[in-house]
């Protein structure tokens, strides 16, 4: 069949969904803000959209959200007429509806069926909203409004999407019930042959040393180090995590950008910030210990996970980091935040240790026991890895289930979806 995909940094969640159908036969093709010229990859052809319109001035707050959107649906649309004119009808559209960029693409092919990757409904008063009251915004009395605005994106793709897709049950029980009843939970799968417990492994330090399975260390990961994930926290219990543990390096992993939750105030860093508030409480020698290393490709990231000795994982209720579930599938011994995300693949004592996300000494106490009990640490990583392979492998659970899902889509019926009832 001819698929087409639609993410603004494609591949994104697709990365191995789209070259296993263009593997199996199928013509896949993508729609991408993240290249420049026509390019393939791995089967896939993959094409540029632009945006050329400049959103007006005078928008108000609350919609300039959606008018960011707007401009890129717009412009994703432009794009899609073209390539049909130059022949191509896809059987299946497969979209990240985030962005909006799929917004308009029902306009463009009437007779398409479309799946939309769900990943996260807004809400005000549950879940990552008001969660953190450190981060209160300043407009948070009108949360449930500006929130409600920020869903409308969510409402407009509602009667778009034939099927729906979502990685975990928590980003799923988000959304309401309508949307609900046409999501199907499933991964986007994890490696377990590449991230996998690796004895022999060497970690070079940035200033030259070496770390392995025997030493002690503990890692912690973001994208981008932020509060969202709990960079905030892990940076507060880092004095007491290195007076109690002063055989252990600290190797932190992550950028100095955005990627969620509000961005650092004066054009600083949550970086910066939060290691210019601890550091004062931190002897020079055990500083020394704590190594930031940015960020790290691919291979390197692995290495990091397999070297690691305690593997700290924090965030809010939100969407749930593969990072987790590759530290996992490394063998590592998890101490996590006991919030909703984090509970659906760790069981206490089980498959990780979790902590309350805002107890700083706690999770120092829990970083601590880790690092000085062995016999416990072999068996949590072993019970994690376990768990990853039984339940998120991409080989043999979420790989095939996508590629029943995509076939299950074509057999659907086009726009069979009911416009949104905003009163539901």
């Amino acid at each position: 069949m001819n698929i087409l995909f639609i993410h603004q940094n494609f591949p994104g969640q697709f990365k191995n969904l789209a070259p296993a159908l263009a593997a199996r036969g199928d013509r896949c093709v993508a729609l991408t803000l993240r290249v420049k010229k026509p390019t393939d990859w791995k089967g896939v052809r993959i094409l540029p959209y632009q945006i050329t319109r400049k959103p007006g001035d005078g928008v108000h707050p609350w919609l300039v959200d959606l008018n960011t959107k707007l401009h890129r649906g717009e412009a994703c649309m432009i794009a899609a007429t073209k390539l049909r004119d130059s022949g191509f009808t896809p059987d299946v559209i497969v979209a990240h509806p985030g962005w909006g960029e799929s917004l308009f693409l029902r306009d463009i092919w009437p007779q398409a069926r479309i799946g939309l990757y769900y990943e996260l409904f807004y809400q005000a008063n549950a879940a990552d909203s008001g969660f953190d009251p450190e981060f209160a915004r300043a407009d948070d009395a009108m949360a449930t409004q500006r929130i409600r605005m920020k869903n409308v994106n969510n409402h407009l793709h509602f009667p778009l999407g034939d099927m729906g897709i979502c990685p975990t049950d928590f980003q799923a029980s988000s959304f309401p019930k309508a949307f609900r009843d046409r999501i199907s939970v499933i991964h986007d799968g994890i490696d377990t042959e590449v991230a996998k417990p690796n004895p022999d492994v060497v970690f070079d330090l940035p200033d030259g040393g070496q770390v392995t399975r025997d030493d002690q260390v503990i890692t912690f990961v973001n994208r981008n180090l932020e509060p969202y994930r709990g960079f905030h926290i892990f940076m507060r219990a880092l004095p007491k995590i290195l007076r109690e543990s002063p055989d252990a390096h600290v190797l932190i992993v992550g950028g100095e950008e955005r990627s969620y939750g509000p961005a650092a105030p004066d054009g600083q860093t949550w970086k910066a910030i939060f290691t210019e508030e601890v550091r004062p409480q931190i002897p020079e020698v055990d500083w020394a210990r704590v190594r930031f290393l940015g960020k790290l490709p691919y291979d390197r990231f692995l290495s990091l996970l397999q070297v690691s000795s305690a593997h700290v994982y924090l965030t809010y209720p939100f969407v749930l980091s593969w990072s987790l579930l590759e530290a996992m599938s490394c063998g590592a011994a998890i101490v996590a935040s006991d919030t909703a995300p984090v509970r659906e693949v760790i069981a206490q004592g089980e498959t990780g240790r979790l902590v309350d996300f805002f107890d700083t000494k706690a999770l120092a106490k829990e970083i601590r026991t880790v690092l000085e009990d062995p016999q416990m640490r072999s068996e949590l990583g072993r019970r994690a890895r376990s768990h990853v392979v039984a339940n998120y492998d991409l080989t043999t659970i979420a790989l095939p289930k996508q590629l029943q899902w995509i076939d299950s889509l074509k057999k659907s019926s086009a726009g069979s979806a009911e416009p949104w009832d905003f009163k539901t």
